[in-house]
């Protein structure tokens, strides 16, 4: 893949961001990706080196981009077999096992949502201009269910913007020890690093950490446990679980939030993202895809039940 390069005069009012002048230019890049070409060198603005993607405009003046091409990377495709429930030239919608870790990271260098991806669609290769080709949104290794990826780069900004501006409608299925506080509700609780633990979350006080918003509501009441659909309205890392541990009815089997000792026979936590709702490039209409419980959820549901 060869290098491109862009020229673009500015005209308007002295005082545009550069960032926000190059999404109108450029809109199949990412605000994102053009802030990292901005902060890596490749864009001049009247022949000098861009600093900052903040930097303001004045009319008549030249700007431009040199995008280089996808950085080679060490991910190498992995022949592991998909769920694909949905699947076009844009993206595709995967039914992601619990155990399967969606990126490499430490510890997980192999067997990756994204090397299986690849495998299956080669062209996901440099999309999103990471090491995370086309990876939009993430579920935790141990949660099961849908997870999006674009196969372009329009698609992925058009999917970042849908999730960004909260159009995109996310609900999970969880099992909770005890109950919440009430059948329905909302939790408002900021997310940031757990300062004694760094490699976890904790919810943190106001004016610390990211703002996290869910809601909830009571599917299924039993003596010592709660089925509960969760939809989460921002996208924080372990949110659902934090919110819910927050809330005094930790997710079953979440032993890092929860019990350290199981209240049923699970061997991850008792989470499924069930449905995805969103609106497909192109299309007026958003759809709705769903997945049901897998087999180890289902059986421990169908085992209290019965109990």
């Amino acid at each position: 893949m060869s290098d491109k390069l862009f020229e673009f005069a500015y005209e308007g009012a002295k005082g545009e961001r550069l960032d926000k002048f190059l999404v109108t230019c450029l809109p199949d890049f990412s605000r994102a990706r053009l802030q990292g070409l901005i902060r890596d060198g490749f864009v001049t603005v009247q022949g000098t080196v861009a600093t900052k993607s903040g930097e303001t405009l004045d009319n008549g003046q030249k700007v431009r981009v040199h995008i280089p091409p996808a950085e080679p990377t060490d991910l190498v495709p992995e022949d592991i077999s998909l769920d694909v429930i949905f699947e076009n030239e844009q993206l595709m919608i995967i039914n992601k096992p619990a155990g399967m870790v969606v990126h490499p990271a430490a510890g997980h260098a192999t067997g990756t949502l994204v090397q299986a991806a690849l495998a299956h669609a080669p062209e996901l290769e440099g999309i999103g201009g990471e090491q995370r080709p086309g990876v939009v949104h993430r579920l935790d290794k141990d949660t099961s269910g849908l997870i999006v990826m674009a196969k372009d780069e329009r698609t992925h900004r058009w999917l970042q913007d849908q999730f960004r501006l909260h159009k995109v409608k996310k609900i999970y299925w969880a099992l909770v020890d005890g109950a919440p506080p009430t059948p329905t509700g909302r939790v408002e609780a900021n997310i940031g690093r757990d300062p004694a633990h760094r490699k976890q979350m904790a919810v943190v006080p106001d004016g610390k950490g990211r703002e996290a918003v869910s809601e909830y509501h009571t599917l299924e009441k039993f003596p010592a446990h709660t089925l509960i659909e969760v939809h989460p309205l921002t996208g924080r890392t372990h949110q659902i679980r934090l919110h819910m541990k927050f809330i005094g009815c930790p997710i079953v089997a979440d032993t890092l939030y929860g019990h350290k000792h199981p209240s049923l026979p699970l061997a991850r936590q008792f989470l499924h993202a069930g449905s995805l709702t969103l609106t497909l490039p192109g299309e007026k209409q958003p759809r709705i895809f769903e997945t049901p419980l897998p087999e180890d959820l289902a059986s421990v549901l169908a085992a209290l039940r019965k109990s």
